[in-house]
């Protein structure tokens, strides 16, 4: 037999485990905003860009569609060999870094707009100042390499360096977008928990729990009298005899 659950189960489960519920989600939040502003390390990046076109090139003499084409696919391998160890390997050198080839690997990001001449490379650091001598010296290194590992093709000219701004501001962590996705996951979560707990509750407390779980007809209800409201009932029903003088008016036997 296939159960369904209408809208209004639903609200009541939500209403019934609200406290639940909100628990999870200020709770994720306090764990997201402890975890962005006390655990995670501040990033920051800086980009420099170079130019790919023709190294030797009369003045007076136009670019052609194919000089444009084969440069931008000229990109791509500039793309590979600017993260090779053949570049940052001399970049580690030169300035002295306290890490290897492969976690700078993971500083760098190179990209470039399709159809563009135009490569950035951008490196993310937990120094602002690092991140920028980082990418100026890799595109320099780059630049000056090209010539040897591509057999005397100089084509790369750097169109703007890499600046540290007055007031640099971190790309990571973002505190603000990942207390808003652990408000959404703690609402999820919550929500999840308490459709769970209401499943696995078996407790019948209702003519429709009994209706629905056992499949029996409800014959009566039996109703729960607290001794407060019998206290209460005694106390009127002798107000009502003095109202009457104090005379017991119930019927009584008459003997025969």
């Amino acid at each position: 037999m296939e159960e369904t659950i209408s809208l209004k189960e639903i609200y009541e489960v939500i209403k019934k485990r609200f406290s639940l519920i909100v628990g999870f989600v200020i709770g994720a939040a306090i764990i997201a905003a402890l975890v962005s502003y006390f655990v995670l390390t501040p990033t920051y990046q800086s980009s420099s860009q170079f130019l790919v076109n023709q190294g030797q090139q009369d003045p007076a003499q136009q670019f052609s569609v194919n000089d444009i084409r084969t440069n931008v696919e000229l990109i791509n391998t500039y793309n590979v060999i600017l993260r090779s160890p053949v570049i940052l390997d001399e970049v580690v050198e030169e300035l002295n870094l306290p890490y290897n080839t492969n976690v700078l690997r993971d500083k760098i990001k190179v990209s470039n707009e399709q159809n563009s001449q135009v490569v950035a490379v951008t490196v993310t650091d937990p120094s602002p100042e690092m991140a920028t001598t980082i990418a100026n010296a890799t595109v320099e290194i780059f630049q000056r390499k090209v010539p040897e590992v591509m057999n005397g093709v100089d084509n790369v000219h750097i169109l703007s360096a890499a600046v540290t701004p007055p007031d640099p501001v971190q790309v990571a962590p973002r505190p603000l977008l990942n207390i808003a996705i652990a408000i959404v996951l703690g609402g999820m979560v919550g929500v999840g928990i308490a459709f769970l707990l209401q499943y696995m509750d078996n407790s019948i407390r209702t003519e429709e729990d009994i209706e629905k779980k056992l499949e029996l007809p409800v014959l009566g209800v039996i109703s729960h009298i607290s001794n407060e409201d019998i206290r209460s009932d005694q106390f009127r029903f002798q107000q009502n005899r003095v109202t009457r003088g104090a005379y017991d008016v119930s019927p009584q036997k008459k003997s025969i």
